[in-house]
């Protein structure tokens, strides 16, 4: 996947791990340094249907690692943001985020060893008033997450 070769998210300080992961019928696999801190939603159209927490990747700690061919791809709006999916089971791997084109959002429930119910709170951020648009990030809210007894 031809991702460019953009610096390093944002310049920020990232304190990363190395995952892997899979779409659900295991065509597409890939390899990450993520940052799990980096959990968000979005509200915009698009995320608000998906429904995904997505933690935070740049560019170059990302990686294809089998499947590269069964990726397509989505894009709407002004097309800055590209949203992959395994076109065999359906299932969001990542996307290049409009916000920022040097990062990626991966699908924490795509990670191994990882679930989007790990997350007791995750940021809702706004992307109705996106910050490409409107120059300010908002947090929209928080979703939270508590188990339920045994």
């Amino acid at each position: 996947m031809a991702h460019g070769d953009a610096g390093r998210s944002s310049g920020r300080n990232f304190t990363g791990r190395n995952f892997t992961g899979a779409c659900h019928c295991g065509a597409v696999r890939f390899a990450a340094e993520i940052d799990l801190a980096s959990a968000r939603r979005c509200n915009c159209s698009f995320c608000r249907m998906r429904g995904a927490v997505a933690v935070t990747a740049g560019l170059e700690d990302f990686a294809i690692v089998k499947g590269e061919e069964a990726l397509a791809l989505y894009t709407f709006g002004t097309g800055t943001a590209k949203h992959y999916f395994c076109r065999h089971c359906g299932i969001y791997t990542h996307h290049q985020r409009r916000s920022d084109p040097r990062e990626l959002g991966i699908n924490a429930a795509c990670l191994d060893g990882v679930s989007p119910f790990d997350f007791a709170e995750v940021p809702v951020t706004d992307g109705v008033a996106h910050r490409s648009d409107t120059g300010i990030y908002r947090i929209f809210g928080v979703l939270r997450f508590e188990r339920g007894p045994d």
